[in-house]
């Protein structure tokens, strides 16, 4: 995706720096049955940073995505304005939110700035929107 018409922008060392926290949450990631772990970082526009991995369970349906849990945590200390959210993975590719986890997202901030990363030093930029367009909200509810 395209770095155009982002609703924030970060410097390089932002990005760096909520990519460097979302791989520190990575090491905390609990995926004894996919051996896929994944890291978050999730900037509010209270300056915080909170992070989140992915836990996995036995009974698939109770595991947790990182970035959900980066956005509970932030959610549930009052902080409900996102700014940006890095994910972090060791795929071949940058690591993306999964369509639960972009929906959760969409909620509170469908423009989401996303930064993506993997490893091996490879990193996409692109707003939530882009990757889940039409998401379900508040005003089909009306």
């Amino acid at each position: 995706m395209a770095e155009e018409h982002l609703p924030f922008e970060l410097t390089a060392e932002q990005r760096a720096e909520l990519l460097r926290a979302a791989e520190q949450a990575r090491e905390n990631a609990y995926a004894p049955y996919s051996h896929y772990q994944v890291g978050a970082a999730l900037l509010t526009a209270s300056g915080r940073i909170y992070t989140g991995c992915n836990i996995e369970n036995a009974s698939y349906g109770a595991t947790i995505c990182a970035e959900r849990v980066a956005a509970a945590k932030a959610v549930s200390a009052g902080d409900r304005d996102f700014i940006a959210l890095a994910v972090i993975a060791d795929s071949a590719q940058p690591g993306t939110p999964c369509g639960i986890c972009r929906q959760f997202l969409a909620e509170f901030a469908p423009q989401l700035l996303l930064i993506m990363g993997n490893l091996q030093g490879q990193e996409e930029v692109g707003r939530l929107d882009q990757y889940l367009p039409s998401a379900f909200s508040q005003e089909y509810l009306k």
